[in-house]
C-alpha cells in the first residue's frame, strides 16, 4: 500500500492559492482509492447529506468507550473519518452497572445494525438501531422472562448527522409481532435449549404461538408515501423442520411491516413510528391459548402479558426459496461439539425500488446469509412485484462473498446499504433516501458492507462497485444486480473528482489548508488514508488541527529543517508502479508516496513585479529596477521562510 498523489497541489507563491486536479493522474488513470481495512465498522448505513456533499456511516461498531454505534464521514466513500464518541451514550458498562447520562437503557446489549434517514421538510435526521431488551423486561415483550433474545427496534433524532441524538421516548418502538402457528418447541427442548426435538411429530406437540424478537431495521420510503419497516426476524424460537436434512434448523428471516407516517411527518420529531392501525393485535383472535401447565416447560420463567400480537410478512426465508450457499451452519451442533446450534441467517437487509420497461415498480432486496462471523458471510438479492412479496431470490447468488484467494483475502462479507456516488450535475438536488427509488444521473452506485483481510480480525468497511441492470429490471430476475469486490486500486466514485487543494501561508511554517471534492465536500486530512506534504522532500506535518476558519480547513505546521516549496496532497494507495525512488515508508503497511506535481504559479506576484519593473523602465532609472527586485525577492523569500543562504543567493524557486 502507498500514498499516491491523486495531484499535489500548490507552489507557495502567494498567501491564498487554488489548484485543480486533471480527470486523470499522469499514468492516465483517474484518482484512485483501495479498501485498506482500516475502519473498524460493522452492518454499516450510509446516508448521503447534500447539505453538506458528505456520506456519512453509521456501524455497529468502532464507536468510543462509553458509546455504542460508531460515526464515520467522507467525502468520496473511501478516506473516511471517524468522529469522536458515537451516536449514543452508552447505558451500562461491561458489568452491567448504570453509567449516568446514558441512552437507551432499555436495552442491556446487542446494540446492533444502525440506519439514518433524513426528512428534508422537518430537518431531522433518524436514527435506528437494534437492541437486546433488560432481563426485566423480556416478559412483558415476549411473554417469558427467559427469553433469551428479546431484541428490539429503537429510534433517536437529532439535527445533525453526527449529533447529538436524543431519543424521542426511552423505550423501543410499540410492535409486538407474534407468530400463532409456531409451534414453540424451545418449550419441550431440554434445560440446555440447543438440542430440539428430533422428530417433526415430536416438535408438533409443543404448544403453538411466540412473539418475535427483531434486529437489524431497514425502511423503504415507496414513490406513493407509503413506508415500510423491514427486519430480520431473530433466529432464536423459529425452528424449521427441513425435510431434506431430516431435522430442525434454527433459521432467521426477513420480514416486513408497514409504518404510518405521523412520526415521519412531525415537524418536532417528537412521535414514536408505529404500525399501520390494521395490523396492531390482528393475531388476538387466531392465538392459541396458553397450557394451564406452561410453567412447567423449559424456557418460560415468569409469565408476563405483552400489550397486542402484531401481524407482520415473511419475504425471504429458506423454505420458501431454498438456495444451497445459504447453508454453512446447519451442521454446527455436531461440528462444535454442542455448543453452537444448527441454524440459518438472513439478515442486513436493503429494499430499493425501480421500474420496469413497462413502467410498474419492482422491488430489489438485498440480504445477508450465514453467521457474520464466518468467512463466508455473503450477500444474495430478491426480487418483487409488491413490498410485501412474494419475493423470489436470484439464482446467481451469492452476489457479494468472500476471496479467500486474492493476493489480499477478504473474508466476512455482508451487511450493507446501497449508496450512489453524487451527482453529475450539482444542480440535480439528491435527497437523503433518493437513491431507493433512482439513480441519479451520471452517478454509479455502491454497496457499503463489512468485511476483513483476515478471519481474526475485526470487520471493517468496504466499498464495492454494485451494478445495477435496468434492462434486467423484472420480477424473477437472476441479474438485476451485481457487485465486483476488489482490494485492489479502483477509480473514485464517479462526479468526487477533480479534487481542489486551498492552501494559505499562515504563522511560520504554518498553512491553511482546505482539500475539497469535486462536489464540495471537504477531506479531513487528520486519518491516515489521506494526507497533506510539503515538497520537496514529502515532508510530513508535525501537527495538524482544525483551523476553525471555515468546515474543512485546516492548519499544518512544518519543521524548520528546509525548504516548503509546494504542498501535495496524497492519498492511500495499494499498487502504483510510478513511485518516487527512496520514499519514506509509512507505518507498518509499506505505504509509499509517489509524486505528481503539478505547479500553480502565483500570477499576481509576477503581475505586481512587473508593474513595479514597468514603473521603473518609464522613469529610466535602472538602479530603481534593482531594488525593486531585491525588495520583491527579500519578500518573496520572507513569505516562503527560506533561510537565510537562499534569501542571499537569490535562489529562483521555478
Amino acid at each position: 500500500m502507498r500514498l499516491s498523489s491523486v495531484f499535489a497541489g500548490v507552489a507557495l507563491l502567494y498567501p491564498a492559492v487554488r489548484a485543480d486536479s486533471d480527470q486523470v493522474n499522469q499514468n492516465g488513470r483517474v484518482p484512485q482509492f483501495h479498501n485498506s481495512a482500516r475502519h473498524r465498522g460493522a452492518d454499516p448505513y450510509v446516508l448521503y447529506d447534500s447539505n453538506s456533499g458528505q456520506y456519512y456511516t453509521y456501524s455497529t461498531e468502532g464507536a468510543d468507550e462509553g458509546h455504542n454505534f460508531a460515526i464515520y464521514s467522507s467525502p468520496d466513500l473511501s478516506t473516511w473519518h471517524r468522529h469522536p464518541g458515537g451516536v449514543l451514550k452508552a447505558c451500562y458498562d461491561g458489568d452491567m452497572i448504570p453509567i449516568e447520562g446514558g441512552q437507551a437503557c432499555w436495552a442491556r446489549d446487542w446494540h446492533w445494525a444502525p440506519e439514518a434517514y433524513y426528512n428534508e421538510e422537518t430537518g431531522w435526521y433518524f436514527f435506528f438501531f437494534a437492541g437486546r431488551l433488560r432481563e426485566d423486561m423480556a416478559k412483558d415483550h415476549f411473554r417469558y422472562s427467559t427469553f433469551e433474545e428479546p431484541s428490539k427496534i429503537g429510534v433517536a433524532v437529532s439535527r445533525s448527522p453526527t449529533g447529538p441524538f436524543r431519543e424521542i421516548e426511552s423505550k423501543p418502538i410499540d410492535y409486538y409481532p407474534f407468530d400463532p402457528d409456531y409451534h414453540d418447541v424451545n418449550l419441550i427442548m431440554d434445560e440446555e435449549q440447543m438440542l430440539p426435538p428430533r422428530s417433526l411429530e415430536q416438535g408438533e406437540t409443543a404448544p403453538r404461538g411466540t412473539f418475535i424478537p427483531t434486529i437489524d431495521p431497514n425502511i423503504l420510503f415507496d414513490k406513493d408515501g407509503r413506508i415500510y419497516l423491514y427486519l430480520s426476524r431473530n433466529a432464536y424460537r423459529n425452528w424449521n423442520w427441513d425435510d431434506e436434512l431430516g431435522k430442525y434448523i434454527e433459521e432467521s428471516n426477513i420480514i416486513v411491516i408497514e409504518l404510518e407516517r405521523e412520526w415521519w411527518d412531525d415537524p418536532t420529531a417528537s412521535t414514536m413510528p408505529e404500525i399501520v392501525a390494521s395490523q396492531k393485535n390482528i393475531h388476538a383472535k387466531d392465538a392459541p391459548k396458553l397450557p394451564c401447565n406452561i410453567t412447567h416447560y423449559n424456557g418460560t420463567g415468569e409469565i408476563g402479558r405483552p400489550l397486542r400480537k402484531d401481524g407482520w410478512k415473511t419475504v425471504i426465508s429458506y423454505g420458501a426459496d431454498p438456495q444451497d450457499w445459504e447453508n454453512y451452519h446447519v451442521d454446527d451442533y455436531q461440528k462444535y461439539n454442542g455448543t453452537r446450534k444448527d441454524r440459518r441467517w438472513a439478515e442486513g437487509s436493503t429494499a430499493i425500488t425501480r421500474p420496469e420497461r413497462n413502467g410498474k415498480p419492482v422491488y430489489l432486496l438485498t440480504y445477508s446469509g450465514n453467521n457474520y462471523e464466518a468467512s463466508n458471510y455473503g450477500v444474495g438479492f430478491a426480487t418483487a412485484e409488491s413490498p410485501f412479496g412474494p419475493f423470489r431470490k436470484s439464482l446467481r447468488n451469492p452476489v457479494l462473498s468472500q476471496v479467500p484467494d486474492a493476493e489480499i483475502p477478504v473474508y466476512s462479507t455482508g451487511h450493507g446499504s446501497i449508496v450512489a456516488s453524487p451527482p453529475r450535475n450539482r444542480r440535480d438536488k439528491v435527497g437523503a433516501q433518493e437513491v431507493m427509488l433512482r439513480t441519479p444521473e451520471g452517478s454509479e452506485l455502491f454497496y457499503v458492507h463489512h468485511g476483513r483481510n483476515a478471519t481474526t480480525r475485526d470487520r471493517s468497511i468496504y466499498t464495492t462497485r454494485m451494478r445495477l441492470n435496468e434492462s434486467a429490471i423484472r420480477f424473477g430476475s437472476d441479474d438485476a444486480i451485481s457487485m465486483h469486490l476488489t482490494t485492489f486500486d479502483q477509480p473514485l466514485p464517479k462526479n468526487t473528482y477533480p479534487i481542489k487543494i486551498e492552501a494559505r501561508c499562515s504563522v511560520g511554517r504554518q498553512f491553511a489548508v482546505r482539500v475539497v471534492a469535486k462536489h464540495g465536500a471537504a477531506f479531513d486530512l487528520r486519518g491516515d488514508s489521506n494526507r497533506v506534504v510539503a515538497l520537496p522532500g514529502t515532508k510530513e506535518a508535525m501537527s495538524i488541527h482544525e483551523d476553525g476558519s471555515r468546515e474543512g480547513s485546516f492548519a499544518l505546521k512544518f519543521g524548520d529543517d528546509g525548504i516548503v516549496r509546494e504542498l501535495a496532497y496524497q492519498r492511500l494507495s495499494r499498487d502504483y508502479g510510478d513511485e518516487t525512488s527512496g520514499a519514506t515508508v509509512l507505518q507498518e503497511s509499506g505505504m509509499k508516496p509517489t509524486v505528481l506535481v503539478v505547479v500553480l504559479i502565483a500570477v499576481s506576484w509576477l503581475k505586481k513585479l512587473g508593474m513595479l519593473l514597468g514603473k521603473a523602465a518609464v522613469e529610466h532609472r535602472p538602479d530603481v529596477a534593482t531594488v525593486v527586485l531585491e525588495q520583491f525577492l527579500d519578500l518573496l523569500a520572507q513569505d516562503l521562510l527560506l533561510p537565510p543562504l537562499v534569501q542571499r543567493d537569490r535562489a529562483i524557486l521555478y
